[in-house]
This record gives structure tokens, C-alpha cells and sequence, in this order.
């Protein structure tokens, strides 16, 4: 065991002697290395990063949330034409579902109501993400309320103009004054605010961020346009309880709204019940497709990296020939020469691999305070990045080490003098 810690050692002291005898041609040689780490390592933290934030983003949702509506949240095979045809869902439906539903929790009503600029006074916040809902939406969502509170059932059902503002818009709007009970203009009607959301950071699930959102009772929205507002979607959010047959409820929810809106037996669904997990596992199957997309690209700079390295040691195994023959002539055996200069590959490797990293570091540090954006770098991709590295040097190393250990020991010295 000393023996090899011995000549882990002197294969370092060799690496390190080639990097400051030869550092142009190391340092190219290491470039390819250095670029290959950091571009898988680099788009493998952006995707898990992302991934991590979608999933934070969907954390306060119940994977089994139930979207009704009359549009598909993925991919169908019911043609354009007819999803056309399909009526919008409406209160009253929703009403009525809410009253007849078994094992659902909570239900709300929702416009999908695109975005709108919030005045106060001289101020104006433009593509503000305006969410009418109904009261549920709080319990559903689980909001975070940093300032005041969330609209209640009888300023739901009343359509009351109150509205709760996202961190950013109130921010924008009132800087750090309260804005609790002061009144903001949207749609060209006043609305008293009575809460601020805590602040999340930029979105990267279903929807925009809350923090530049305003929530008011969809209620307002049908009293102001009525329920042909062909400029926003309504939409039934229903949160089904915990254990529940996910397959039942939709079986279920589907015969009662088809029994209300008098769908013939044999006809299709004129309505589509989207299903919150199969929006995640479509973003899982997308991240699972960048991660493949980064490998594949950046194989191609691991392979020329190792072309390098195995180059470098070639030309290392050439320069040592003859201090190779005087150590096979003094008793080193073929394995303590092949390890000699197989750990050599592996050191320069390594040593390429970590300023990659460290590159990837500095990007992410850079990026996480330029955007608001946590760019992390976990412990598991700077092991699998480190781990590369070793395995390329490993691979590119083994063919000259392979011709050092062989050589016979006369003629290397012969060929060196």
C-alpha cells in the first residue's frame, strides 16, 4: 500500500513538472478536458436547477389537482375543429359539481385571464398575471399571505372589488409604503387592496410567478363581462382528497357533467379533465431530454479531450524512455511503470476536470446574481464531473502507459543516450 501511495506521489510530481515544463502544450492538451467537463457539467446543473424550481414552483399544488376545462393542457386526439366546438365551463356548473362531488376537498372557479397593467395614482405595473378565482383558491394554491389577508367566501360569492397583490406589483406600485386599504385601478374600476403574497422568486411551473400576479374574485369579472367573455378561459380546479381513486373521481366527475349537459351515451367528452401530474411527468419526460441533449453534445469535447491527454502522454512516454529503462534495469516491474503513468493520465485529467468545474461555478455564481434564478451547483454533479475526468484519463492513458511498461529496458536506454 505504500508502495502505491509512494507512486501516486511521484506520478503527481511528474504531472505537475509536465504542466510547468510544457504549459502551452498541457494546457491545450487539458482545454478539451476543461471544455467537455464544463459544458456537460454546466448544462446538467442549469437542468437540475430548473427541475428543482418547477418542481418548488408546483410544490403547493396536490399532484392530483384536476383542471376542467374546454381545452387540453397536452397533447390529444381529439381534432382542432371539435375541441372548438366545445362550450366553456361555467359557475353554475361549477356549483353544481361542487355540491354532488364525493372525496373532493375543494373546488374553485377560475378565469385563465392572460395579463393587465395595475395603475395607482401616477404609477403603472404592465403584464400584471390577473387571476380572478373564487375564495377556494387560497386552500387549493395553500397562498402565502406576507401582508393582510386573502379575499373571504362572502366577497367571492359578491364579486367585491378586492384585490390581492403579488410581491413585485405591490412593490412597484406603493414602493415600501402599506398598501393595505389603498385602492388601485384595473379593468377601469377600483379595487381596494387587502393583501400582499409573500414573495417566491420567477416561476418556472404552470403559470407566471405570483409575485407579479393580482387575485381578485372571479365573481367581479362575470358581473363586469358576464359569462361570454370570449377573452378568458373559466376553468374548475378541484383538489381531490388524499387516497382517493384518481381514476373513480374522473370517471365520476365526467358522468356528472355529462349528465348536466346532456352528452349522448356513445359521444365524446365535450370537456377535458387535465390532470396536474401528467403536466409534471411531461416536464419530467423534458428535462429527461435536455439532460440527453447535453451529454450528446458534450461527448464530443470529452472525446477530443481525450485524444489530447493520450497525445500528451505519448509524447511523455517518449521524452522518458530512457529514464524508464534505467528503472526497469534497476528492478521496477511492467505494473509499477504502467500505473506510474496511467495515474499521470488520470492526475491531468482531474486537474483539466476541476477548472472546468470551477468555471461552471463562477458562471453560476454570476448567473444567480444577474437573474432571479438559483443556479446551483450540487455535490453530485461536481463528484460526477470529477469522476469523468479520472475516467477519461483512465481511458486515454492506458495505451502509452501500456507502451511504457513494455519497453525493453536496453534499448530504451540505447534510444535515450
Amino acid at each position: 500500500m505504500i508502495l502505491y501511495f509512494r507512486l501516486l506521489k511521484e506520478s503527481f510530481a511528474f504531472a505537475m513538472n509536465a504542466l510547468r515544463n510544457n504549459k502551452l502544450r498541457t494546457m491545450l492538451s487539458l482545454l478539451g478536458v476543461t471544455i467537455g467537463i464544463f459544458s456537460i457539467i454546466a448544462v446538467l446543473a442549469a437542468v437540475d436547477s430548473l427541475d428543482k424550481k418547477i418542481k418548488s414552483d408546483l410544490s403547493t399544488l396536490d399532484k392530483n389537482t384536476m383542471y376542467l376545462t374546454s381545452q387540453s393542457f397536452g397533447p390529444t386526439d381529439v381534432p382542432r375543429w371539435k375541441r372548438e366546438q366545445f362550450p366553456d365551463v361555467n359557475y353554475e356548473e361549477f356549483q353544481y359539481l361542487k355540491t354532488n362531488l364525493n372525496n373532493v376537498e375543494n373546488l374553485c372557479f377560475q378565469y385563465f385571464a392572460g395579463t393587465q397593467s395595475i395603475k395607482q395614482e401616477s404609477k403603472t405595473v404592465t403584464g400584471v398575471n390577473v387571476v380572478p378565482v373564487t375564495f377556494e383558491f387560497a386552500d387549493i394554491q395553500r397562498m402565502e399571505i406576507d401582508n393582510g389577508r386573502f379575499f373571504t367566501e362572502p366577497e367571492s360569492n359578491n364579486g367585491s372589488a378586492v384585490v390581492v397583490l403579488g410581491y413585485d406589483v405591490a412593490k412597484s406600485l406603493f414602493d415600501d409604503f402599506d398598501p393595505i386599504g389603498k385602492t388601485v385601478r384595473l379593468y377601469g374600476q377600483r379595487f381596494t387592496v387587502i393583501g400582499v403574497t409573500k414573495k417566491k422568486g420567477q416561476s418556472m411551473g404552470l403559470g407566471d410567478s405570483d409575485d407579479n400576479s393580482a387575485f381578485f374574485p372571479s365573481n367581479f369579472l362575470r358581473k363586469l363581462y358576464g359569462d361570454n367573455n370570449q377573452f378568458v378561459l373559466p376553468v374548475i380546479v378541484i383538489k381531490p382528497e388524499k387516497g382517493v381513486d384518481i381514476d373513480a373521481l374522473k370517471a365520476e366527475i365526467s358522468q356528472k357533467l355529462r349528465s348536466v349537459r346532456g352528452v349522448k351515451q356513445g359521444e365524446i367528452d365535450n370537456f377535458f379533465i387535465n390532470i396536474l401530474s401528467g403536466f409534471t411527468d411531461m416536464i419530467d419526460g423534458i428535462i429527461s431530454n435536455l439532460k440527453i441533449g447535453g451529454w450528446i453534445i458534450s461527448i464530443f469535447s470529452l472525446l477530443v479531450g481525450g485524444f489530447g491527454i493520450a497525445n500528451i502522454m505519448f509524447v511523455s512516454v517518449k521524452e522518458r524512455t530512457n529514464l524508464i529503462g534505467i528503472q526497469k534495469s534497476l528492478g521496477a516491474k511492467n505494473k509499477f511503470i504502467l500505473f506510474q503513468f496511467l495515474f499521470e493520465a488520470v492526475i491531468l485529467c482531474v486537474i483539466g476536470g476541476l477548472i472546468g468545474l470551477f468555471l461552471v461555478w463562477i458562471v453560476a455564481m454570476i448567473l444567480s446574481k444577474a437573474l432571479d434564478f438559483e443556479f446551483v451547483l450540487g455535490i453530485g454533479n461536481i463528484l460526477l464531473g470529477t469522476s469523468l475526468a479520472a475516467i477519461i484519463g483512465l481511458i486515454s492513458g492506458i495505451l502509452p502507459a501500456v507502451s511504457a511498461s513494455n519497453l525493453d529496458p536496453v534499448e530504451a536506454i540505447r534510444s535515450g543516450m
